[in-house]
């Protein structure tokens, strides 16, 4: 038995197609976000990108406080992770808080003297757990802080609790040591220049 011939539709250029949407029960329509809203008080679209999750909790003043603190480890908790999730639960990854120098506590708990607040800079160095790597490392850190013209103050080894970590976050847990430069110098009359002295220093480590 025979019909009549056929013939297929033409499908339309790219351009000229409608857009689509797929309905959902109960709901509208989902549709395509348009993208990022449009420019508006200090938001500007053509900086965004993609992120991890991150916080700010900050004194619009300036002034510091043990009650921010609190209030950063409460917006650390709420951030679950960061992008990223590992099969063990006690194995997060590596979420932290940024905090301005904490000047009267470090000058409870270092062995040695401080300058001035904004005299010195301190540094949190991620060390390896072999004892012959972590002073060669330290060695290469003096001379660097000596060659960049600025003072050495001390160490400090910072106490840690592991007690709650997963097997794989202890596997590679580093060693933590607190590093402290003070100025000399023409950084020491210059806050920018000691600044721009701990950035070298810190890109040469």
């Amino acid at each position: 038995m025979s019909g009549p011939p056929h013939h297929p539709r033409p499908v339309p250029p790219l351009a000229q197609r409608r857009p689509t949407t797929v309905p959902t029960v109960g709901a509208a329509p989902c549709e395509v976000a348009p993208g990022p809203p449009a420019a508006q008080g200090m938001y500007d679209p053509t900086t965004e990108h993609d992120a991890c999750g991150v916080g700010f909790v900050v004194h619009i003043k300036g002034h510091p406080s043990h009650e921010i603190v609190r209030k950063a480890l409460r917006v650390l908790i709420n951030l679950e992770h960061r992008g990223a999730s590992g099969s063990e639960a006690n194995t997060g990854d590596g979420a932290g808080i940024l905090v301005q120098t904490p000047d009267k506590f470090l000058r409870k708990v270092v062995p040695f003297t401080l300058p001035a607040a904004g005299a010195y800079g301190v540094g949190l160095l991620f060390m390896p757990c072999d004892a012959r790597d972590r002073e060669a490392i330290a060695a290469s850190v003096v001379r660097i802080v000596e060659e960049e013209g600025q003072d050495l103050l001390g160490w400090r080894n910072v106490p840690t609790d592991g007690t709650p970590l997963g097997a794989g976050a202890k596997a590679t847990q580093p060693r933590f040591r607190h590093l402290f430069i003070g100025a000399r110098g023409a950084a020491a009359n210059d806050p920018q220049a000691f600044e721009r002295k701990l950035y070298v220093i810190r890109k040469r480590i």
